[in-house]
């Protein structure tokens, strides 16, 4: 047997060699969850699509230029980049070009398409040829629901000639995350307890008169939908119908990026849609419908391939998406990292759902548990949308925790500047009643930024209404319509579009916003913290952020130069 000091460091070798013998993704999770069933190995000949990301150059000049457009105090504020220029900064060096390329050719991998940045390749090739170009990888074929996939059973690694050029291959591990929205029963209520929140009631709580609708002809908005999520026009046109009769609206979507799918109508996909067009009412919307081509496709990183290979987009993007940090690769999450800050130099507003399991719990031995941080959620270069539900039930009230509302700090980002004193602030003023620092990583990326409303939504599916919706789902296409108001009239003052927003919301400290200030979301069920993880406070907390938009007054200091 190995003694205590000789297994460590055999432990410490076995790491060395994983990181630096070809594992590009040395920390991925490659555990097939329960839920999805086993159905085969691949066939040799099956076709796979698996997209190569290859290493960037200056993404540290990246992240300080995305801080100066971002940074209302800086010369450089709002002076945003195209497509091109963003091209011209992180393309690949033509060495790493040439090197995986021709890596590549040498396997007799030639059907591969590239972006305008150059930096991500998407090739089709057998199973077999896959397996040997990326030893260790074993494909087989998987169901859930209905839907099928192909993932790797194993970790995968590349040659050590290419490891240096590439970050990840995308299409062999990670899995679609379980939807987000919850019902009324999910959350353990009794269905008629609320009134039910429609465009009216977000309307009249956060201070949108009728005349606060879009003008701008150069304004636009979107959702991203996954996981085989449609929304239905008829659905939309209906909602618009029973809901809309107060204020200018449209009723269609006017743009669809992907494939649209059939069959009924997905209730997360209808809730995003009919929010987003509902509070960002006349303004364009597009719809990015991604389920994948392929069975071997990663929707979420397709979606962000097409953001590297389209000049025209919309400002304004949310995304009712996320994973458990710790399911996922950190090489992973730095490069999609580098993929948001590509977004936020060109003027974009990326918000992501923060998530509806609170503080979440990660269960690391039979007497250890910590939260369990979500990302993209956690990432340091996109808004956070928390969630909050009506204090009073019966009318619209001054607004609470709602206790699913994600939060919390990341374990792999560190804590960015511009929200370094907010946190602090936070952290001092409630120190007796945080949760044991065992629990959490107090020098992380902290989220949620801003919050709204999440607690019973009625939605149109399959053209009837649907009462007790909820979920952060809902409130990131609130606060994303908001903005793309904000945006409208920016526009028509001859200002730039918001883009990256959190430099300038941090400055704000909570103007133009309602602070929420009572109760907690869920936290591990245990004798340490019993079921709690943190708590609402005045100014920021890791539980609502800075709170919910007073629309009128936001308007005001967004709209200010």
């Amino acid at each position: 047997m190995f003694s205590p000091n000789r297994l460590t460091v055999s432990i410490l070798l076995l790491f060395s060699s994983l990181v630096w013998s070809g594992y590009l993704e040395y920390n991925q999770d490659v555990l097939i969850p329960e839920d999805w069933t086993h159905v085969s190995r691949v066939n040799p000949t099956d076709e796979l699509e698996l997209t190569f990301a290859l290493k960037q150059q200056n993404v540290n000049l990246l992240e300080e230029i995305l801080r100066l457009v971002s940074d209302p105090d800086s010369a450089e504020y709002g002076k945003h980049l195209s497509l091109e220029d963003v091209s011209s900064l992180v393309q690949p060096s033509e060495l790493t070009q040439k090197v995986v390329r021709h890596w590549l050719q040498t396997h007799g991998i030639t059907n591969c398409l590239t972006v305008s940045t150059q930096d991500f390749l998407q090739c089709t090739m057998t199973a077999e040829v896959a397996e040997t170009l990326l030893p260790g990888s074993k494909f087989h074929r998987y169901v859930r629901h209905g839907q099928t996939l192909v993932r790797s059973s194993a970790p995968y690694s590349v040659h050590d000639d290419v490891h240096q050029h590439l970050d990840f291959v995308g299409g062999l591990h990670r899995l679609p995350p379980r939807r987000q929205v919850l019902s009324m029963e999910q959350k353990h209520s009794k269905p008629g307890l609320h009134l039910g929140v429609t465009p009216y009631v977000l309307r009249e709580r956060y201070n949108l008169t009728a005349s606060d609708v879009g003008t701008a002809q150069n304004n636009s908005q979107a959702v991203a939908q996954f996981l085989e999520q449609y929304y239905h026009p008829a659905d939309l046109a209906e909602f618009m119908s029973l809901y809309g009769s107060s204020f200018q609206h449209r009723s269609q979507v006017d743009r669809v990026v992907g494939t649209q799918g059939g069959g009924k109508a997905g209730i997360e996909a209808s809730l995003d849609i009919e929010y987003i067009m509902s509070t960002g009412a006349n303004i364009s919307t597009w719809v990015f419908t991604n389920p994948g081509r392929h069975e071997s496709q990663e929707p979420f990183l397709q979606w962000m391939v097409l953001l590297s290979n389209m000049s025209g987009l919309p400002w304004v993007h949310t995304i009712s998406y996320g994973d458990d940090e710790d399911s996922l690769s950190t090489a992973y999450m730095m490069r999609i990292n580098t993929e948001f800050m590509k977004a936020g130099v060109r003027g974009i507003s990326l918000l992501f759902a923060s998530g509806d399991s609170g503080a979440g719990c990660r269960h690391l031995s039979d007497k250890l548990n910590c939260f369990r941080p979500s990302f993209p959620a956690s990432s340091p270069y996109v808004t956070t949308v928390g969630g909050t539900s009506f204090k009073n039930p019966f009318k619209i009230s001054y607004e609470v925790t709602d206790y699913i509302s994600g939060g919390g700090f990341s374990n792999v980002f560190k804590m960015p500047d511009y929200q370094a004193s907010a946190v602090e602030g936070y952290l001092k003023a409630v120190a007796g009643a945080l949760p044991p620092q065992s629990y959490f990583n107090v020098s992380g990326r902290a989220y949620p930024d801003i919050a709204a409303l999440s607690d019973n939504y009625w939605v149109v599916i399959n053209r009837a209404p649907v009462p007790w919706v909820s979920g952060t789902s809902a409130s990131a296409p609130v606060v994303g319509g908001m903005l793309s108001l904000i945006n409208d009239q920016r526009l028509l003052k001859g200002l730039p579009a918001l883009g990256f927003l959190n430099p300038r919301l941090y400055k704000l400290k909570g103007q133009g916003l309602f602070d929420v200030t009572e109760g907690c979301h869920l936290g591990c069920l245990d004798e340490q913290v019993q079921g709690r993880g943190f708590c609402a406070a005045l100014s920021w907390d890791p539980v609502t952020g800075w709170g919910t938009p007073n629309y009128p007054a936001l308007l005001d200091v967004l709209l200010a130069e």
